[in-house]
């Protein structure tokens, strides 16, 4: 087991054995897939979506599912891992995927770990109620949480008072000493010295 997974599993949780992707195959086109045995670009359909016999007509998922790369074996979005979101947020229901990246050359340190909220489409069917859920299902806890709509990226947690200071390194006013204090130590091996 990777130390990724591990990470995964420690701030996600393991995967829920109640949850399946169903009709669900966000991550299969809005992801970037870069393994030895598989990829493709982000925005970009997997080349094996298509048509299900058997399924309803129109339905779409994955040709070649029983021998499916490992990375699709073993990738989970949070919501098949956070159980604090509801079914409605699921990417195909809510248009929006989460997941956990790890940046090697981030451009700052809140990028090194942290949850992507990514648009999955055009924001048709979008639930803002929905989408405050999980956002506030993800910002309970001490980890960098970004949006993007596939076209500009947003910090959503911490806030951007916080996360100016634990970037810059300038000292924290005693307001906000304390949490910019612990957003240091969480994020400390990836700050730039």
């Amino acid at each position: 087991m990777s130390t990724d997974t591990d990470l995964e599993t420690i701030l996600l949780g393991p995967v829920l054995e109640n949850r399946d992707c169903g009709a669900c195959t966000a991550c299969c086109s809005v992801l970037t897939v870069n393994t030895p045995e598989f990829s493709k670009p982000a925005g970009t359909p997997c080349r094996h979506l298509g048509p299900i016999p058997g399924e309803q007509p129109g339905a779409q998922g994955c040709t070649i599912h029983a021998v499916r790369p490992p990375i699709c074996r073993t990738w989970f979005c949070a919501w098949r891992r956070v159980a604090a979101m509801p079914d409605d947020a699921r990417p195909d229901r809510s248009g929006l995927l989460v997941s956990l990246n790890f940046v090697r050359d981030p451009r700052n340190c809140l990028e090194a770990v942290a949850f992507n909220v990514r648009a999955t489409g055009d924001g048709e069917g979008f639930d803002e109620g929905v989408a405050r859920t999980i956002i506030d299902s993800l910002c309970d806890r001490q980890v960098a949480v970004w949006f993007t709509d596939g076209s500009k990226k947003m910090l959503l947690h911490p806030e951007s008072d916080v996360a100016r200071l634990v970037i810059s390194g300038e000292p924290a006013p005693a307001h906000l000493a304390d949490e910019v204090a612990a957003w240091r130590q969480q994020y400390g091996a990836f700050t730039q010295v």
